[in-house]
């Protein structure tokens, strides 16, 4: 494997996928922090994730009225539209848990255009985090979950976007690559950098090709994808690519 792009851990499914996830989302939270911060993704398999987090084997493990809530990006369709990332994540989870609202940080989906969603989101996190630059020292949160799309997009952030951006934390982004064919807003790499750990959850045959060029280090967007803190592939036996040759 490309240690560019981190370590990988292989699990037997999809609900071991889930449930490693939610062990290593739990750890951190555990650990000493000023202010926790989980950073979501949207997607089938975090969907998982986020109903197991709320079951009684893991719902007393977490310090619900510390953690902070954000996404690492959302389609810019209203919230009680069943593609809005933090739509499912409320349902899923911080509707059935005891969050402080003041916590949850949804990215804006009712303004003028998703670049306006850009710049408020990006102004609401360097005034939580208390600076303008990200300091490797100091992560802006402790856990970020990652998803893979097909065509190697991550987030929002789809072939052909600018990735070598570092001044703004967070962009608009127009015509996504695949569907929902919606404009998004997506936190740029540094912003998903500035992390303890970073977790991709992969499940499903049809990752296994895209993974295996992203591990290769092919250019796509998330094999540009990195940490301040760990980097961690979760993914199950369906999608790991050693499995293209019948292993």
């Amino acid at each position: 494997m490309n240690q560019a792009v981190g370590l990988m851990q292989v699990v037997n499914d999809v609900a071991a996928l889930a449930e490693a996830a939610a062990e290593r989302v739990v750890a951190r939270l555990a650990a000493p922090s000023d202010r926790p911060a989980v950073c979501l993704s949207g997607g089938g398999t975090p969907e998982r994730l986020y109903r197991l987090l709320g079951t009684e084997r893991f719902r007393a493990r977490i310090p619900w009225q510390q953690v902070h809530w954000f996404w690492g990006d959302e389609r810019f369709v209203p919230f009680d539209d069943a593609r809005s990332n933090a739509g499912m994540a409320m349902k899923s989870l911080l509707a059935h848990v005891p969050v402080l609202p003041k916590n949850v940080h949804r990215i804006p989906t009712d303004t003028a255009s998703p670049h306006e969603s850009a710049r408020l989101y990006e102004a609401e996190l360097r005034h939580l985090y208390g600076a303008d630059d990200l300091d490797p020292r100091r992560p802006l949160f402790s856990v970020v979950l990652m998803g893979l799309g097909g065509d190697g997009h991550t987030a929002s952030l789809f072939p052909g976007n600018p990735l070598d951006e570092t001044g703004r934390w967070v962009i608009g982004v127009d015509r996504p690559g695949l569907e929902p064919f919606v404009p998004r807003v997506s936190l740029m790499l540094p912003a998903l950098a500035s992390t303890r750990e970073m977790l991709f959850l992969v499940g499903g045959t049809s990752k296994r090709g895209v993974l295996k060029r992203v591990l290769a280090g092919e250019d796509l967007p998330a094999a540009h994808a990195h940490a301040d803190g760990e980097l961690l592939w979760l993914v199950d036996r369906d999608a790991a690519p050693e499995r293209e040759n019948g292993a």
